[in-house]
């Protein structure tokens, strides 16, 4: 997701969200919203083991709730 255009004399172009799909796992790189993009996966009914928190240091995804790769 890209957030481009124009806030007053400034051009902006950012990325708040960056996912990707991976051996058949949702990972989120990046994720600067406020609730959390893994919060709508598990809304719309994505098991918390097919998100991977790849923005996490691998040694620290096995104690979130989520995928460790």
């Amino acid at each position: 997701m890209l957030d481009i255009g124009w806030n007053d004399d400034q051009y902006l172009h950012t990325t708040p969200i960056h996912v990707d799909l991976i051996d058949n796992k949702i990972w989120i790189q990046y994720d600067d919203t406020e609730e959390g993009i893994a919060n709508d996966f598990i809304a719309a009914g994505v098991p918390t083991q097919d998100i991977v928190l790849g923005f996490r240091h691998p040694k620290i995804r096995q104690y979130t709730n989520f995928a460790v790769s």
